[in-house]
C-alpha cells in the first residue's frame, strides 16, 4: 500500500516538477511579448465571453444533484469541455498565440502554484493524526472551530482547514447531523479566520506585496473578526446543541477512554516550513527568472514551488502508511479539486480580464459604483469586492478594487475604511460559495469522502446567504459607514 502510494504521488510530483522546468531552456531563447495584448484584451471582451465560466459553475451546482453517477465518473471531462468552450472561440477570434499565452500564463503563474500549495498542505496535514477520545459534543465542536479560527491567520486558511477538518469529522462520526458543522468550519476556519495577517489569505498577501504593512490588517480587522466570530460561534453552538438534543445526546460506541495524543508531529515542522517558503517568495526578489512562451517566471516563485514539492515528498517519506490510514487519507479529494479547478481557472480567464479592465471594461458600471464621482464608498467597496470574490478568484478581485481606490498603499492605510472594506470583502465573502476560496472545495471533498452528506453548490449558498449575508449587513452598518 505504501509503495503504491509513494509511486502514485511520486509520479505526480515528478510531472509537476517537469512542467515547471521543461520549457526553461527554450524560454531563454523565446522572443516577443504578448503581455501588453493580454492586459488590453479585457477592454475588448463583452459579457458573453463569461458564458463558459457560468456553465462551469452551473455544472458544479447541477450535475451532482441531477446526475451524480455521471458527475463522479466524468467531472474532469466536463471541466475540460467548458475550458475548451472558451478557448476555441477565443483562438478563432483573437489568434492562437494570444490564446496560448493566456492559458500558459494562467497555468504557470496561478494554477500550478495553487495546486502545488494545496497538494503540499493536503499531504502534510494528512500525516498528522490526533488520537485519543475526542467526542463531538457542541462545546467540543465549538472549541475546535474557535481554535481553527485563531490559527487561520498564522498558518493560512488552507493550512488550518487541512489540519483540523479530519479530527473534527472523526470526533463527530457518531453524530447523525454533521453537515452543519462542516459548513460553519468553512465559514470560520477556511475563510473569516484568515483576515489578520498576509499569511491568512492570498488577497492580503498581495496587499502586503503592494506596500500594506504586515500588521495593518491585524490592527484594523481584529474587531470585525471578533464581531463575526462571536456571532457565528454563538449561532453554531445554539444550532449544534439543538441538533444534539434532537439526536438524543448520542454517545460514541463504548471504548476505553484514551488521552489525546498527536502523532506525526514531524509533519508540523514541515507545515512551518511551508509558511516560511511562502513568506520568503513574497519578500525576496532577486530580479531573476526566465520566460515560457513569453510568460515571465520569477526565480523566487519557481524555487518556492520546488521547495513545496520537496516538502510534499518528505512528508510521504517520513509518514507511515498506517498513520495515513488512521486519517482515512485518500487522494480522490485532491484529484477532484485539481481537475475541477483546472476548468475553473481556464474558463475564468475572460471574466478576470474584464474585471481587470476596471472602468474601461464590460463591468465598468459595476466597478464604478465603488467610487461614484471619485468619492470612495467603503460600503460599496466591501460588497462589490465580496460578491465578485464569492465567484471569482479573490486575489485579482482584491487588486482590481485596490487599484480603483487609487493603488497607493500609504494613502489607503491612512484612509483606513476603504482598505478595510476591500480586505474584509475579499476574505470574508470567500465563504459565500464553495469556489470562493481555495480550501472550501477541498474541505467539502474531504467531508464527502468521509461519509458526510454535504449541501449541493446552491444548497451551501442557502446556508451562506441565510447566515452570512445578514451578518455582513450588520458589519457594514458598524464598520463601513
Amino acid at each position: 500500500m505504501r509503495d503504491h502510494l509513494q509511486l502514485t504521488v511520486g509520479a505526480t510530483l515528478m510531472t509537476l516538477a517537469l512542467l515547471l522546468l521543461a520549457f526553461a531552456p527554450q524560454a531563454l531563447a523565446s522572443g516577443g511579448d504578448l503581455h501588453h495584448q493580454a492586459e488590453e484584451i479585457g477592454r475588448l471582451l463583452d459579457w458573453t465571453w463569461a458564458i463558459p465560466f457560468a456553465g462551469m459553475l452551473l455544472s458544479i451546482a447541477v450535475f451532482p444533484l441531477l446526475a451524480p453517477g455521471f458527475w463522479s465518473q466524468h467531472f474532469g471531462k466536463v471541466a475540460a469541455a467548458w475550458a475548451l468552450a472558451y478557448l476555441i472561440p477565443f483562438v478563432a477570434v483573437h489568434g492562437w498565440e494570444l490564446g496560448l499565452y493566456q492559458v500558459v500564463h494562467t497555468a504557470l503563474t496561478e494554477y500550478v502554484p495553487f495546486i502545488i500549495l494545496l497538494l503540499t498542505l493536503f499531504t502534510i496535514t494528512g500525516g498528522v493524526h490526533l488520537s485519543g477520545t475526542l467526542v463531538g459534543a457542541p462545546l467540543v465542536n465549538t472549541g475546535i472551530l474557535l481554535i481553527g479560527t485563531l490559527l487561520a491567520s498564522w498558518m493560512g486558511t488552507t493550512g488550518a482547514a487541512m489540519l483540523l477538518i479530519r479530527p473534527l469529522i472523526r470526533a463527530n462520526a457518531h453524530r447523525k447531523y454533521r453537515a452543519h458543522t462542516v459548513v460553519f468550519f468553512i465559514f470560520l476556519v477556511a475563510n473569516i479566520g484568515g483576515c489578520l495577517t498576509p499569511f491568512g489569505d492570498p488577497p492580503l498577501f498581495l496587499g502586503f506585496l503592494k506596500g500594506v504593512r504586515f500588521f495593518w490588517t491585524t490592527q484594523h480587522l481584529l474587531l470585525p473578526l471578533l464581531f463575526m466570530a462571536a456571532i457565528l460561534l454563538s449561532l453554531y453552538f445554539l444550532l449544534d446543541s439543538a441538533l444534539f438534543r434532537r439526536e438524543g445526546s448520542p454517545k460514541p460506541p463504548k471504548a476505553k477512554k484514551a488521552k489525546l495524543k498527536l502523532e506525526g508531529t514531524a509533519n508540523l515542522l514541515l507545515l512551518a516550513a511551508v509558511v516560511v517558503c511562502v513568506l520568503a517568495s513574497g519578500v525576496w526578489h532577486p530580479d531573476m527568472g526566465f520566460e515560457v512562451f513569453h510568460v515571465h517566471i520569477e526565480l523566487q516563485n519557481l524555487l518556492r514551488d520546488l521547495a513545496l514539492l520537496g516538502l510534499t515528498g518528505a512528508s510521504l517519506m517520513i509518514t507511515s502508511a498506517e498513520l495515513r490510514h488512521k486519517n482515512s487519507f485518500e487522494w480522490e479529494p485532491m484529484e477532484e479539486v485539481a481537475k475541477i479547478f483546472a476548468g475553473i481557472f481556464v474558463s475564468m480567464i475572460p471574466a478576470i480580464a474584464i474585471l481587470r479592465a476596471g472602468t474601461e471594461g464590460a463591468l465598468a458600471g459595476l466597478v464604478g459604483l465603488a467610487a461614484p464621482g471619485g468619492v470612495h464608498d467603503p460600503a460599496m467597496f466591501f460588497w462589490l469586492t465580496g460578491i465578485l470574490s464569492s465567484l471569482l478568484d479573490n486575489a485579482p478581485t482584491y487588486l482590481v478594487f485596490f487599484n480603483v481606490a487609487g493603488g497607493d498603499a500609504q494613502a489607503l492605510m491612512a484612509e483606513v475604511q476603504t482598505l478595510l472594506a476591500i480586505s474584509a470583502g475579499a476574505v470574508f465573502m470567500g465563504a459565500n460559495s464553495y469556489i470562493g476560496n481555495a480550501p472550501n472545495f477541498m474541505v467539502r471533498s474531504i467531508a464527502e469522502s468521509s461519509g458526510v452528506k454535504m449541501p449541493s453548490f446552491f444548497g451551501y449558498m442557502i446556508w451562506s446567504v441565510g447566515i452570512l449575508v445578514p451578518c455582513f449587513g450588520l458589519l457594514t452598518l458598524l464598520f463601513f459607514r
